[in-house]
């Protein structure tokens, strides 16, 4: 496939590298370029990681698509554009597919990035021993043998992607994935140097042992604290990049977040829940809001360990209904959220939202449904059903479930005790199902509603509650090799309605404050894979 040039993969001219920065003016809008490209940013929590094949949060997503590169890419608007491959084709079943890798792509240490180093990490992700927590993104891309490789059950030598040659990267699948494509832009399909990794073990990822062929180096990283990536000289593309600089600042208060953004600490910071509206107000310029691929929810634990009360969906979809969304995203958050009856949002390709019983209802018609299917249950405000909720520790998370708490309070007499965690304790405690109820929240790996529905899938890596339906698991199984698998996507929601193993509760917009003087943010890619490369500061 040959793809188009984009204003995005070009951002400024090698004249730029002649001249003192301060003085460049950009190559394509002719703004003068600020003198300082440094772009810093606020960030919630620590992220998980640095390696592509353990990194599991979006933070640390950000740091890796920085520090290195895919075979493909996203243009601001989402579309693919070369990375490491410069192109590739797929056979006439869409079973077999292959990338041409450019050769004038480097590691940082100055060696060349071949075909050898993609299939070192895809085996690597796919290999027990690794313990990848996106491993099963690997089993859904239905590469040859990689489901066998996860489960113990083949060698990791027989995953089924080649190096032809050093520039050329073979993969066969077991199934038809028009979208395979997409799937690539994923971090954890991003190649990792194998002599560093052989030398340093666990320590690879500290700056001064990193060695990544991304647009930037790890140069600084204190744990809780920063992240300062430079640029790096030896990417392919390095006379294109501008920003010099990439500094996230861990602030666990988005509050305190807004107040160092107000007083020009950062250049991107949070807008904390239910402050969307004022600060549109007061900075119309600078406080950002569009629809993200994103979804909230709470996961029951629906496992053996989980509590007896769950394993009645009555119970359950009482509480999904006696939730008013409504409240939560126009009093709460504010941020112009669509309310969710769904698991996957409308901003996903090529998906129509079905219309699920439940989310046609009145809220007066939800609350009556409910205390109706808790009283069948057994549950009364005499008898009160009693759990636990977790969230990890967040201003907004909790209010969402300070509220939550107060309407199944006030309608159902039920009684949720709030319990906060920090984040990397938080996705530990959830992952081994150490909860009754936990908050969730998920961002497409891809542009396609089964990176959504797949998460509920019996095998699924991140079915954290362990839901469980045969049928679900069947429809998934057949959409994969569907020219239009939307039926199946429809039939699955309505499943989801009905069995309620996940309370959905909205559907993200992108929220946040941006200084006028970044350029470059990719408001149109719903998925919001944006990489520093491609982002500029202009002189105020």
């Amino acid at each position: 496939m040959t793809f188009k040039k984009t204003l995005a993969a070009t951002i400024v001219s090698a004249a730029l590298v002649s001249s003192p920065l301060w003085a460049a003016n950009h190559p394509v809008t002719g703004e003068k370029l600020a003198e300082d490209q440094t772009f810093t940013y606020w960030a919630l929590d620590e992220h998980s990681s640095f390696d592509p094949q353990i990194v599991e949060d979006v933070s640390g997503s950000e740091h890796v698509r920085n520090l290195f590169e895919g075979l493909l890419a996203q243009d601001a608007d989402g579309n693919l554009i070369p990375a490491v491959a410069e192109r590739y084709e797929a056979s006439a079943d869409k079973m077999t597919y292959t990338f041409h890798l450019r050769k004038n792509a480097k590691w940082s240490n100055g060696d060349p990035v071949t075909a050898g180093d993609f299939v070192y990490a895809w085996k690597r992700a796919v290999n027990p021993e690794t313990a990848s927590p996106y491993a099963w993104f690997m089993e859904i891309m239905s590469i040859k043998n990689g489901a066998e490789i996860i489960a113990g059950e083949a060698e990791v030598d027989t995953l089924g992607v080649t190096a032809v040659d050093d520039y050329t990267l073979k993969v066969e699948l077991t199934d038809s994935l028009p979208y395979f494509p997409m799937m690539v832009v994923h971090t954890t399909t991003y190649p990792t140097h194998k002599a560093t990794i052989e030398k340093h073990g666990a320590e690879w990822t500290k700056p001064g042992n990193m060695v990544s062929n991304g647009a930037y180096v790890l140069s600084e990283h204190v744990v809780n604290e920063r992240t300062v990536l430079t640029r790096n000289k030896m990417y392919w593309n390095d006379k294109d990049t501008i920003l010099e600089k990439v500094v996230a600042i861990v602030i666990p208060d988005e509050n305190q977040g807004l107040i160092r953004w107000k007083a020009g600490e950062l250049d991107k910071g949070p807008v904390p829940t239910g402050q969307f509206n004022a600060l549109q107000k007061e900075f119309p310029e600078e406080a950002i809001s569009f629809p993200r691929l994103c979804n909230y929810y709470y996961t029951f634990n629906l496992s053996e360990s989980g509590p007896e009360a769950f394993k009645d969906a009555r119970v359950r979809k009482a509480l999904a209904y006696s939730l008013d969304r409504k409240v939560i995203v126009e009093q709460i958050l504010q941020g112009g959220q669509p309310e969710a009856y769904t698991f996957t949002p409308g901003a996903t390709a090529g998906f129509t939202v079905p219309k699920v019983e439940f989310g046609e209802m009145t809220q007066a018609q939800r609350d009556a449904k409910a205390k109706e299917l808790l009283a069948e249950a057994g549950y009364s405000k005499s008898n009160p059903l009693k759990f636990d909720l977790l969230y990890n520790t967040s201003e907004g998370h909790k209010s969402i479930a300070t509220v939550m708490s107060q309407m199944w309070k006030s309608k159902l007499g039920v009684e949720a005790t709030l319990n906060n965690m920090e984040w990397k304790t938080f996705l530990t405690e959830r992952g081994e199902q150490n909860f009754e109820l936990a908050r969730g929240a998920w961002c497409g790996d891809y542009n396609e509603a089964s990176t959504f529905l797949d998460l509920l899938r019996t095998t699924s890596g991140y079915n954290d509650g362990k839901y469980s339906n045969p049928e679900v698991d069947r429809l998934m199984e057949e959409a994969k090799t569907m020219a239009d698998p939307s039926a199946n996507y429809t039939a699955i929601e309505q499943i989801l309605a009905n069995d309620m193993p996940v309370i959905p509760i909205y559907h993200y917009s992108g929220v946040f404050m941006l200084d006028s003087s970044v350029k470059g943010w990719p408001v149109n890619n719903v998925e919001q894979n944006w990489f520093a490369r491609d982002l500029y500061k202009v002189a105020k």
